[in-house]
């Protein structure tokens, strides 16, 4: 899989830690962005209507909080598709 996914974290975040805990156990690759060190960062996830961490973006989509069923959906999309 090479979509870009990006986690927006902010320190001592449980749905943070959980999110990549279960970005991790999909075999998802990730790049994480920690928003209290990047303004732009917290600005662009604000333009997209989200207000809580974490933020996950994906090349499609993205979605804020803590959401296990919309990252297995990611996990398994790339294996219909193909």
């Amino acid at each position: 899989m090479s979509a870009s996914v990006v986690v927006y974290t902010l320190p001592e975040c449980q749905p943070c830690r959980m999110t990549k805990m279960k970005l991790d156990q999909e075999g998802i690759s990730y790049a994480v962005v920690d928003l209290s060190q990047n303004e732009a960062a917290l600005e662009h996830i604000r333009a997209l209507g989200h207000l809580q961490a974490p933020v996950v973006e994906t090349a499609s989509t993205s979605w804020s909080g803590f959401q296990p069923e919309l990252i297995t959906a990611l996990a398994v999309l790339p294996r219909e598709v193909s």
